[in-house]
């Protein structure tokens, strides 16, 4: 990187560190906004989900009958399976995991070679006398390699949050985004989760549990003041990712 990509990115922070400065100051004392409500296919960068689907089978009509195509039930189901509709996500996640590594590596190898006979009398007369020609050429060579590794984590949330039906699939899946913001003092803590689920898998009482989830996307943190003095100073920052050492 040269000296003008090097000031053209601190310039760059520069300015971004005095915008936020700027906004920080101008919100001293006031508590964090919240979001306002709106509709998620709005957002910018939201795309609909496309996913493998099976064919599409025509609907077959009987006559006489008393269920209409394509009913599951004799009365109405009063759970989430049109866009619009809310259903109660039950987020659970105890998650722990332990790992330990360790490899070792070697390797070692000596060759010797000689000069006898007739090109030995010979190099006898012209090499040092401290080099015989029982070992003339000589190699020695060695590799070792050492490593480890580890790995212990635990995780546990345990919650629940409203989502909303934001598109239903070509065979019947849901696809659903929630989004769920609580403030204390000066301090919001965020939830988002979002998905796709099978209306056969949400409960009678209309919840379903993050473990059904098909690709799942659950974020939990949070802004304010307490957040603000966890993370390290733009600077500091800065500097991690410019110097390289």
């Amino acid at each position: 990187m040269n000296l003008f990509k090097i000031a053209t990115i601190a310039a760059l922070v520069s300015s971004l560190g005095a915008c936020s400065m700027m906004d920080r100051l101008a919100s001293v004392g006031e508590a964090p906004t919240l979001t306002a409500i709106n509709n998620p296919t709005t957002q910018a960068g939201y795309r609909p989900v496309a996913m493998p689907m099976p064919e599409i089978v025509p609907a077959a009509y009987q006559p006489n009958s008393l269920f209409s195509s394509g009913a599951k039930g004799f009365f109405k189901d009063a759970r989430a399976r049109r866009v619009g509709d809310i259903l109660t996500v039950e987020v659970t996640i105890s998650d722990s995991a332990k790992i330990a590594n360790k490899t070792a590596r070697s390797r070692s190898s000596t060759s010797d070679a000689g000069v006898s006979g007739v090109l030995g009398s010979i190099f006898d007369n012209y090499a040092p006398k401290e080099l015989g020609t029982d070992a003339s050429i000589g190699t020695d060579s060695g590799i070792s390699d050492t490593g480890n590794g580890s790995v212990n984590r635990s995780e546990s949330l345990s919650t629940s949050v409203a989502a909303v039906v934001t598109q239903v699939l070509p065979n019947g899946n849901l696809v659903i985004e929630g989004r769920q913001e609580v403030r204390v003092n000066f301090e919001v803590r965020d939830l988002i989760i979002a998905g796709i689920v099978r209306p056969e898998d949400v409960g009678n009482n209309n919840t379903i549990a993050s473990s059904k989830i098909a690709e799942a996307r659950i974020a939990y943190g949070g802004r304010g003041q307490i957040t603000d003095v966890q993370q390290p100073r733009y600077g500091a920052q800065v500097m991690d990712a410019i110097l390289p050492f």
